[in-house]
């Protein structure tokens, strides 16, 4: 097929915001973000591509002129930031925050349904409950979500743009990497097929419960410190409130997992008047209100 009837095609199963609307790809180089950077140009927005040095690797800096040189091609606008890590602890995690912080939080990112299907098992293996098999949302935030990373690299072949390949990304000491290289291919061997469109579609009927709880939390907890809604709601729903609420509590962003939801439930059904759960960080109860206390040693 030419090229432009590729990109049609694959553009019919992206979502992305109405023609004309300003949109900030994060673009790395990789074969994913620039797919991400072409169609978000095909589909006629106003495409800004944003490439994030974290300088965690010798020669990054000098990564963002590939991306520039994409974003020149198609007529898109680019940015360049470079952000400062220290050495410790959730590596991961904080170079996610430090990316999203100069992104912006309504960037556009590549995330294919490979990266789907990844995170649903990393979520499952973190004990998250329904909301994480749910996965990432569809939408403008993750609109080529419905793409599978092969037809990424080819779309890339065809627009002949030569994607950046990052090492890390074979790197085991990463449990995305393993389940990446490791555990799907597994998987495959065992069912005799592609596990990738099953746990896509696993998410897609998860989503379908989330919101309707997210709803129905809404309504019925919208002060999820109010002991008194939080006990008089069904507990799947009271708990999705609550897990929206202690997302402050967790380095990555990440709901509490399964275990902290238990020992949380203890403290609303008066079994403990507190408990920890992330990071060192404790849900109290108190004069009918719940509410969360640092570490010990503060925050950093």
């Amino acid at each position: 097929m030419h090229r432009d009837d590729v990109t049609a095609s694959l553009l019919e199963r992206c979502v992305f915001p109405p023609a004309g609307s300003p949109l900030v790809c994060a673009v790395s180089g990789g074969a994913d973000s620039l797919a991400l950077l072409i169609l978000a140009t095909a589909a006629g927005c106003d495409t800004t591509a944003v490439h994030v040095d974290h300088q965690l690797r010798p020669g990054s800096e000098t990564e963002s002129a590939v991306v520039a040189a994409a974003a020149r091609r198609l007529g898109a606008g680019f940015r360049a930031e470079r952000v400062t890590l220290a050495p410790g602890p959730n590596l991961e995690a904080r170079a996610r925050e430090a990316r999203w912080a100069v992104l912006g939080s309504d960037a556009a990112t590549g995330h294919t349904a490979d990266d789907q299907a990844e995170t649903v098992l990393l979520n499952l293996l973190r004990g998250a409950g329904v909301s994480g098999l749910a996965g990432m949302r569809p939408g403008p935030r993750h609109p080529i979500l419905g793409l599978r990373r092969s037809e990424t690299e080819e779309l890339c072949r065809l627009w002949e743009f030569s994607p950046l390949h990052d090492p890390s990304n074979r790197d085991p000491a990463y449990r995305r990497n393993r389940v990446r290289h490791e555990v799907l291919p597994l998987l495959g061997e065992v069912a005799e097929r592609d596990p990738v469109p099953q746990l896509v579609r696993t998410a897609a009927q998860a989503r379908l419960v989330v919101d309707h709880l997210e709803a129905e939390a809404d309504r019925l907890v919208a002060d999820p410190t109010d002991l008194a809604a939080v006990r008089s709601a069904p507990w799947a729903v009271a708990s999705v409130a609550l897990r929206r609420w202690l997302r402050q509590c967790s380095p990555d962003g990440q709901p509490p997992d399964a275990a902290s939801m238990d020992r949380v439930r203890a403290v609303v059904d008066g079994r403990h008047r507190a408990t920890e759960v992330v990071g060192g960080w404790r849900v109290v109860r108190s004069a009918g209100r719940l509410s969360v206390e640092p570490p010990a040693g503060g925050v950093d």
